[in-house]
């Protein structure tokens, strides 16, 4: 029988993509935690139908944290997982995942990793590594990986430990790590210089679709968007977005995709092409009358595959680029 845990210090952190730890304020006994700690990482690989449970095995074995993702990220193999109203059901999993679990020192992940091994459900699975990991103070290394971002000379991105740059006339305030989006990612300041070139009250009712940290939803009510509404199918991202519209002291209403509801001037979607493609029907059908529909995650070399999804609907352009990336835009007939 595998020992139960330690009451609420377990944490797992997961997300469509990739895995990304990171701390809130209110856990600040965590962050302290980890900046003394040399932890040690038991990573395994697992089939899709073996994954629940070895991560609820690892977390009863007292793990720090646990966290999935694609083991054949990167690769030709690579599987993005999505699932969106009216569209088929996503899968649950990658046909194949690294499982890590964190564990305080050697003992303890050694101890984890024989419990594992004789048990039944551990049938398919394969231990990949049991190795430490090496010592540093995390959060004065994950602040030392952000600085302050400028969209336009103007318009800056600047994480909450630094201070505002003079010439910011309008920023936005954000924790790097709470949830997708940070300002560093060319995908991101596309969208963002498309929110602030555009005309004093254009942007009206406004949808951010797969809001990550709610990061353009923030642009836009900075640059005069009414009725900001923003959705994610992870709920730890609407719960960054509330905590970050809340630090930017804009008012948007986060949920998930089921509580956009009716037409829009302005449908922001920055997710990736396969998606994206998928939604077509879905995001085209938001956009109102003379409305724009702006679209980014999207490589170059997939621009002709986006244009032939949305054909049917509406008219993309290729609006902006940059570092291989592109924008695409389209404006529906008034």
């Amino acid at each position: 029988m595998l020992a139960s845990g330690n009451g609420g210090q377990h944490f797992r952190f997961s997300g469509k993509y990739n895995c990304v730890l990171s701390i809130r304020p209110e856990l600040a006994w965590m962050t302290q935690l980890l900046e003394r700690m040399a932890m040690f990482e038991l990573s395994l690989l697992c089939p899709e139908d073996r994954v629940e449970t070895i991560s609820e095995a690892l977390d009863a074995l007292d793990a720090l944290s646990v966290s999935v993702e694609d083991a054949d990220a990167q690769t030709e193999a690579e599987q993005a997982l999505f699932g969106e109203p009216g569209m088929p059901a996503p899968k649950e999993g990658w046909n194949r995942s690294r499982v890590i679990a964190l564990y305080p020192d050697e003992a303890a992940a050694t101890e984890a990793r024989d419990l594992l091994l004789p048990q039944d459900f551990f049938e398919g699975c394969k231990i990949l590594a049991l190795k430490p990991v090496p010592e540093q103070d995390w959060v004065r290394l994950t602040q030392s990986q952000f600085e302050p971002v400028d969209i336009t000379p103007e318009f800056w991105i600047v994480p909450t430990w630094h201070e505002l740059p003079e010439q910011a006339k309008v920023s936005i305030r954000l924790d790097p790590g709470l949830a997708f989006g940070t300002g560093t990612h060319p995908t991101t300041r596309m969208c963002l210089r498309w929110i602030a070139r555009q005309p004093e009250g254009s942007l009206g009712r406004t949808l951010d679709y797969g809001c990550g940290s709610g990061i353009l939803a923030i642009g836009a009510a900075k640059f005069g968007a009414t009725d900001v509404d923003a959705v994610d199918i992870d709920p730890a991202a609407v719960e960054s977005t509330n905590y970050n519209s809340s630090a930017n002291h804009v008012e948007i209403k986060a949920g998930l995709p089921d509580a956009a509801g009716g037409e829009y001037r302005t449908v922001l979607a920055n997710i990736l092409a396969t998606p994206l493609k998928v939604l077509a029907p879905l995001l085209c059908g938001r956009v109102q009358a003379g409305g724009n529909l702006v679209l980014a995650g999207i490589l170059e070399r997939q621009a002709d595959e986006l244009k032939e999804a949305y054909a049917p609907y509406l008219k993309l352009e290729v609006a902006d680029s940059e570092d291989g990336w592109i924008l695409m835009t389209a404006q529906r007939a008034a």
